[in-house]
């Protein structure tokens, strides 16, 4: 009788020990898997692009020439810096088959050839599931510095790529570290086997996992 009351106990126990490890291992495994797009640690950044490209007041449109962007840009550098801003569109997802997951933000970090690496927090929570892709926007900004032509030209025709594109460089690199991770009635903590996503940019915008 007495085993019998203390059974029930023990497996309450064991469940809570082993929940974390189960959940761990739902989101752990392959880096990729070519059916199903680009996975890390089973989330899986399914597009990554640009929109919505700015030098300071001006929108930069992809018909543009480059000549005048560089016109409008050396004009506006009267204060010694200007800046560029993006949206960076990225879907995130699960593998089919899959349980829902709520992830509380993440950090992220981006590395763009010939630019400083920007940085910033999505600190709103992530409902991921499978099959259906959450669709996100990522603010990116950095300075056009005043160095003159030479050094102005650079930063301006990449600008005009992105807009263009509608896609990152190749060289560049995402990398992305996950939040709380709330799924199957429990919660694993930010950092616990689920460690930052690195993401690299190919010569052809494929999205090529970093070790």
């Amino acid at each position: 009788m007495i085993l019998t009351r203390l059974l029930p106990k023990f497996s309450q126990r064991r469940w809570r020990l082993l929940a974390p490890l189960c959940l761990a291992g739902l989101l752990t495994g392959c880096l990729a898997i070519p059916q199903t797009g680009l996975f890390a640690f089973r989330l899986a950044v399914t597009s990554l692009g640009v929109e919505e490209v700015r030098i300071g007041p001006y929108a930069v449109d992809a018909r543009l020439d480059t000549s005048d962007i560089m016109s409008l840009a050396l004009s506006s550098l009267g204060a010694g810096s200007l800046p560029v801003q993006a949206t960076l569109a990225m879907g995130l997802g699960l593998p089919t088959g899959m349980p829902a997951v709520e992830m509380s933000g993440f950090r992220w970090t981006l590395d763009m050839p010939g630019v400083e690496p920007v940085s910033g927090n999505y600190e709103q929570d992530v409902t991921l599931t499978s099959g259906e892709d959450a669709n996100l926007r990522l603010p990116v900004a950095f300075d056009l510095l005043d160095g003159g032509r030479e050094r102005l030209a650079p930063m301006v025709e990449l600008a005009s790529q992105l807009a263009s594109q509608g896609e990152l460089p190749a060289g560049s690199e995402l990398a992305i570290t996950p939040g709380d991770l709330r799924g199957l009635g429990m919660t694993l903590p930010a950092g616990l086997l689920t460690p930052t996503i690195r993401l690299g940019v190919g010569e052809d915008g494929r999205l090529i996992p970093r070790r």
